[in-house]
């Protein structure tokens, strides 16, 4: 999956970005408190995608 659509994805179930590493981005789940590192890579495996959007207690894109 492309990152951007991810990220869109994360901002579209209320995620916002709370800092940018070198070479993550740390997004977090205001209602939860829970953040997660997404890679900068312009493709995410779809398995890893997965798993962020569950970590963040959203649906799966």
């Amino acid at each position: 999956m492309k990152r951007q659509a991810l990220l869109q994805h994360l901002r579209r179930h209320g995620c916002i970005l709370k800092r940018e590493g070198a070479s993550h981005s740390l997004w977090q789940n205001p209602l939860i408190g829970r953040v997660e590192a997404v890679p900068r890579h312009t493709e995410i495996p779809d398995l890893l995608a997965k798993k962020i959007c569950k970590s963040l207690s959203i649906p799966a894109p």
